[in-house]
């Protein structure tokens, strides 16, 4: 707002004058600094980020992870495969009229691995402040440990078609008794 707002008062026309301002060419100093200042700026910027960014997504070795859920982005709507169950069929399928549920154990670590079946879809937990692009043909990965017991909205937060509106879910955080008896009752389903 300085940047404005100086000329603009500082270097008026006095009055009485009806001279040409001097007119300023070539001022390789002023070009340089003009030039290598934003960049350095981007640039410092850039790499806080990267490095927040890395901490943030990092990953447990997977001996270490509690529970693997594979989150599938379809449209429009979630599905979620518990890998906890030895079954294969332990997989949770909502559609816009009956959203999904996904239920996780309160406490331990969860990884997410997250695909799309079509178009980019993206799986945003808000109270948790996560979100994580779903894209076709690649695998993200996400990890975090819920520590608060409840139930939570989620969503898919970039614009994927017309259904856009209907790819919401719920998120059940659980005790991890609860969670096992989830479990079972997908088994038996």
């Amino acid at each position: 707002m300085l940047l404005i707002l100086y000329p603009v008062f500082f270097n008026r026309r006095k009055k009485g004058d009806t001279s040409f301002p001097k007119q300023t060419r070539y001022n390789i100093p002023a070009e340089v600094a003009y030039t290598l200042i934003p960049f350095l700026i981007v640039a410092v910027l850039f790499y806080f980020t990267a490095k927040s960014e890395s901490i943030i997504t990092k990953l447990s070795p997977e001996a270490s992870v509690a529970h693997t859920i594979d989150v599938k982005g379809i449209q429009w709507s979630w599905q979620f495969t518990y890998q906890d169950s030895p079954l294969e069929n332990a997989t949770v399928t909502g559609t816009p009229e009956n959203p999904p549920t996904l239920v996780i154990p309160q406490g331990e670590s969860v990884r997410f691995n997250l695909t799309s079946n079509d178009v980019v879809h993206a799986f945003q937990l808000h109270e948790f402040m996560i979100q994580m692009q779903t894209l076709p043909g690649v695998e993200n990965h996400l990890e975090f440990i819920a520590n608060k017991l409840g139930t939570y909205k989620g969503f898919c937060n970039i614009l994927c078609g017309r259904g856009h509106t209907y790819m919401r879910f719920s998120v059940k955080v659980v005790s991890p008794a609860d969670y096992q008896t989830y479990i079972n009752s997908i088994k038996a389903a």
